[in-house]
């Protein structure tokens, strides 16, 4: 079943989008096992995206997934990197500026998974990761 589906996103997307795609819905299925909920998926404003959108319990959490190759040489939790930390930043402004029922508690999680062939053979999830420093600001 998951390679027919996955047939079916290699047809609409480029091969990168469609592992990205398959990790995406790895990383939703493992936070879904741990209790999670997903809000929303692939979250865009402008150019910036929000892979996932969680709550776990009554705290809000905006998921970055990275989806590397079994032998990348850098894994997903590192490539998030100063670039990838300035448009989450912007984006989660956007995301949070657009909630009507404000939350009062919000973290940010990275999501790990690593495949060979386009099947994940690993799904690591790190909670509560600092992205930011003391002097990024983020509006609750």
């Amino acid at each position: 079943m998951l390679q027919e589906w996955l047939a079916r996103l290699r047809a609409h997307l480029s091969p990168g989008q469609a592992i990205g795609a398959v990790g995406e819905a790895a990383a939703a299925r493992e936070l879904r096992r741990l209790g999670y909920t997903v809000v929303v998926r692939n979250w865009r404003h402008g150019r910036d995206e929000l892979d996932l959108v969680c709550c776990e319990g009554d705290v809000l959490v905006f998921v970055e997934v990275k989806t590397r190759a079994a032998h990348a040489l850098v894994g997903g939790y590192a490539a998030v990197d100063r670039r990838k930390r300035k448009a989450l930043l912007r984006v989660t402004h956007a995301y949070l500026a657009r909630l009507t029922e404000k939350s009062r508690t919000f973290r940010f999680d990275v999501v790990e998974v690593e495949h060979r062939d386009g099947v994940v053979t690993a799904v690591r999830h790190f909670a509560n990761v600092p992205l930011f420093s003391k002097y990024d600001h983020l509006e609750r």
